[in-house]
């Protein structure tokens, strides 16, 4: 941790700066991360937390270097197997706020096998997906991510392979937090960073980020200026889930799927527009949200899932409080002399 941490009574006085650590960041300007880092760092002081409660583990990639860049603890573990860190980090002390940050490869290649399962135990830990659909930091192959025809260094005639959705890897692992959030506005992910730690539970939060080097402009339909107020759909909990110029089109159920349709059109009013509901246990609505992309539909950003379930760390806890209140043997005595003993004379 940097030098200059202030006491745990004083975490009501910390700023955007305080969580600044003395590290010069290295990513290629004009990276994504620099805005992830950028909102985190200006979520935490919102969190009310001590610095020393804050830990952030990684795995490999160029999205590893982030607990580089906070002033608080943090782990640079191995590839994919930062969600068994943090697993670990949160088990040993539950009291912590635990962060952990992967790349698309890092947590759906080598760390699928972790991934699916923090999110299946509802562990206490927040994770972060930086996905940029390549392999960055060792130089642009494509990644579990990445769209079919996709021309990089390891497929030189174009991606055979299906791409991941985390979003429904996520579903599929029966998370009971989603949301999906862009780096091209820090406002949006700080608030949903925010969300995340008040989230109890395993938080999972897609980052769309872009890789200017070997994937530029992948979720340009998204992000791009003259295309977002199109292809952005800002899903809030309770409120009709409408979008584009001065909110005129909405999604409604059409058979067993979605539409988008345009108030005033053909009848249309906002009587028909579907409500968000992130809270509904049953993840069918939710499905069908993250699933949706350009052109065809907007891309649902926000807080698409957040269902209240036990913890993994919560149970772990009443499980052995319970054992011990009704185990005969408290002691290495006890056990030692539990069965038949006699004294050598």
């Amino acid at each position: 941790m940097a030098e200059r941490a202030v006491e745990a009574s004083d975490n009501a006085t910390l700023t955007k700066d305080d969580f600044a650590s003395d590290q010069i960041v290295r990513w290629c300007p004009g990276c994504g991360d620099y805005a992830i880092l950028s909102a985190m760092q200006k979520a935490l002081p919102d969190m009310g937390l001590a610095r020393e409660d804050l830990v952030f583990v990684s795995g490999i990639g160029c999205a590893a270097r982030f607990p580089y860049y906070l002033s608080t603890y943090g782990f640079h573990t191995i590839h994919g197997r930062g969600p068994a860190i943090a697993t670990g980090v949160k088990l040993a002390n539950p009291k912590l706020s635990v962060w952990e940050i992967q790349g698309d490869g890092d947590a759906l290649a080598i760390g699928g096998n972790h991934f699916i399962h923090a999110l299946r135990r509802n562990i206490d830990i927040n994770i972060l997906l930086f996905n940029n659909e390549i392999y960055g930091l060792t130089k642009g192959q494509y990644s579990p991510t990445s769209q079919q025809g996709l021309i990089t260094r390891s497929t030189p005639y174009g991606s055979l392979e299906r791409p991941f959705s985390a979003g429904e890897v996520a579903l599929g692992a029966q998370a009971t937090f989603f949301a999906r959030t862009i780096d091209t506005n820090v406002k949006l992910m700080s608030a949903i960073f925010s969300e995340a730690e008040q989230h109890r539970g395993t938080s999972l939060v897609e980052v769309l980020q872009n890789c200017i080097i070997y994937n530029d402009k992948t979720h340009a339909l998204v992000t791009g200026k003259e295309h977002r107020d199109d292809y952005q759909l800002h899903l809030e909990h309770g409120k009709p889930m409408l979008f584009g110029k001065d909110s005129s089109k909405g999604l409604r159920l059409k058979g067993l799927g979605l539409e988008v349709v345009t108030l005033g059109e053909d009848g249309v009013t906002e009587a028909d527009i579907l409500v968000h509901d992130a809270r509904d246990p049953n993840p069918t609505l939710h499905q069908m949200l993250v699933r949706m992309r350009p052109p065809e539909m907007p891309m649902a950003l926000g807080v698409i899932r957040a269902v209240a379930a036990p913890t993994y760390d919560q149970e772990l806890a009443s499980q052995l409080a319970d054992s011990q209140a009704r185990a005969k043997i408290r002691s290495v005595k006890d056990l030692l002399h539990s069965g038949e003993t006699w004294e050598v004379s």
